[in-house]
């Protein structure tokens, strides 16, 4: 088989949010972990994708575009954000395809390097997939590609490695924002590549999205842990894995991100600051929509919540623990995948008590945990 052939929808409808961008030059791939089952749905050859030429074309050997956006950080306007770190490859089968971890871009910020290590980007992949799963609308994890690069995080080194993603769509509140500071226009253009016919459909159907979101988060004790607006997709798919955690005693003040210092966006601060970002939202479409309609649309928030099922959810006998997938991801930085399989067997087969090892299914003590956003 030879390289897929990809479409470029982003790119082709809004030109204007996507930078052209070759990947870096990686010395010596090595294939971790692939997801042979979505690799077959995408109709992609997994014999080929463990080729060589295969490797290199996950490593965004090919080029694709970085995407740009805005968006509001811990409450706060950021101005331009853009995929410092990611490249959007192209269509395939009705989804988009990005790497993460393939060098700089245009929207690299500071002394980035636009680079992954290998452990935040195992997490992506085990916990999208485990979220898979269960049935939450999520991204999904194509591969995990060691670079045979090593680079340095936090005063030590790591192992270089991208992870594949697979969305319905990359397009965000932020970038809705983005097109809002340029032109009414260009709302208009994201509004219709997005798939709605108007400014007022597009925010009811989000709003239902995501609010419906983060109800399956609530369930099953999910922390998403930087609910930015640039992290908020309009698909209403779960998306950027870095800093998330899972609250075993459901406590809403649990907060587990190094970066979330303030609590801000702690397990029960999870609605409330969805509705924040589609207030955001609805801000940002303004120059096509009747102030009056959104302002009544955003006040049924409330109704639309309570209508919503958010018990708790006992269906589920395997989910990744945070120190057991921290310890199984220590465990492959240090060469050791058999715990990052074993584990990533349970949870994509969460509802089968065979699915692994008892003690997996186990909970853990509530005691302070740490996660890292991995960039």
């Amino acid at each position: 088989m030879s390289e897929p052939r990809l479409t470029h929808a982003f790119a082709d409808a809004l030109p204007e949010f996507a930078v052209e961008t070759t990947a870096a030059s990686f010395p010596d791939r090595t294939l971790i972990v692939l997801n042979d089952d979505l690799s077959r749905e995408l109709g992609l050859d997994t014999d080929w994708l463990r080729t060589p030429e295969g490797l290199a074309w996950l490593t965004g050997a090919g080029g694709g575009h970085a995407t740009a956006y805005v968006g509001h950080q811990f409450g706060q306007f950021a101005g331009l954000l853009g995929d410092g770190r990611a490249l959007l490859l192209g269509d395939l089968a009705g989804y988009e395809i990005q790497v993460k971890g393939s060098g700089r871009t245009a929207f690299s910020r500071g002394m980035s390097d636009g680079k992954g290590a290998l452990g935040p980007m195992l997490r992506e992949y085990l916990v999208s997939e485990f979220m898979h799963a269960a049935g939450i609308p999520t991204t999904r994890a194509l591969a995990v590609v060691a670079t045979g690069e090593r680079l340095i995080r936090d005063g030590r080194p790591a192992q270089g490695a991208v992870v594949v993603r697979v969305a319905s769509s990359h397009l965000r509140v932020g970038t809705v924002q983005l097109a809002a500071t340029q032109s009414e226009e260009l709302v208009r253009r994201v509004v219709e590549f997005a798939g709605f016919a108007t400014a007022s459909e597009l925010l009811d159907t989000v709003i239902n999205r995501q609010l419906n979101l983060v109800a399956q988060w609530m369930r099953i004790g999910f922390v998403h842990g930087v609910m930015n607006t640039d992290n908020v997709t309009l698909s209403g798919e779960t998306i950027d894995y870095g800093p998330c955690a899972f609250t075993e005693d459901f406590d809403p003040k649990a907060v587990f991100s190094s970066i979330d210092t303030g609590g801000r966006y702690a397990f029960g601060n999870q609605p409330d600051i969805m509705a924040w970002n589609l207030t955001k939202l609805a801000e940002a479409l303004v120059p096509v929509l009747d102030i009056d309609e959104a302002q009544a649309m955003l006040a049924t928030m409330q109704q639309r919540w309570d209508e919503l099922d958010t018990s708790r959810r006992d269906d589920l006998v395997f989910k990744p623990r945070n120190r057991m997938l921290g310890n199984a991801i220590k465990d492959a930085e240090r060469g050791d995948l058999g715990p990052y399989f074993l584990l990533l067997g349970a949870v994509t087969d969460p509802y089968n008590p065979k699915a692994g090892p008892a003690w997996l299914a186990q909970p853990e003590d509530p005691e302070p945990f740490v996660t890292y956003c991995g960039t």
